[in-house]
């Protein structure tokens, strides 16, 4: 049995939650998600959402908890958003968003253009050299900030680079003198 689909989902206000067939569909304002489920059953009581199991196979009760997971994701992300913030790190790397396109100065004999998909907002703080990437999907979140940090990853003798912001670089010890 599941222990993480056994949990509740507590629906905030606001959020329209319905079940169509296996399709669960959450609302707010013009924003829209919908989570295609197999093998499990979504009921909507007193703005709880409970997950339980179709059929009890293997692969049923392997997606129970998935599927859960998957679901409260999407009602939090509609509720309060997702962010990640990058941290960039040497001498003349920068950032600057112009419009829907953020360029990226990383050391490269050309700057990298970044087009920012939908749903997604990047704020650029050129001050302290951050990136942080706000949306309502939290894989498409993680997915930017995985794309651009993977643009000029850190580097472990001077780390140099782009970086998570709870990100820790191991350092590694140059050449010893002689």
């Amino acid at each position: 049995m599941s222990r993480i689909g056994k949990k509740v989902i507590n629906i905030p206000t606001g959020i329209d939650v319905s079940v169509n067939g296996s399709t669960l569909i959450a609302k707010k304002g013009k924003i829209q998600e919908s989570l295609a489920t197999i093998g499990t059953i979504m009921v909507v009581e007193d703005n709880k959402l409970i997950f339980s199991v179709n059929e009890e196979t293997k692969q049923n009760k392997a997606f129970w908890g998935t599927y859960r997971s998957l679901a409260a994701n999407m009602i939090e992300g509609l509720d309060k958003g997702f962010e990640k913030k990058l941290e960039i790190n040497g001498v003349g790397y920068k950032a600057v968003l112009k419009g829907k396109i953020l360029n990226l100065q990383l050391g490269f004999s050309h700057p990298v253009n970044y087009d920012v998909p939908e749903g997604i907002n990047i704020e650029v703080d050129s001050k302290e050299n951050t990136i942080l990437i706000k949306g309502h999907n939290k894989q498409v979140v993680g997915q930017v900030a995985a794309e651009i940090r993977a643009f000029r990853p850190p580097e472990p003798y001077r780390g140099k680079g782009v970086k998570y912001s709870d990100e820790t670089i191991i350092r590694k010890a140059g050449k010893a003198a002689k």
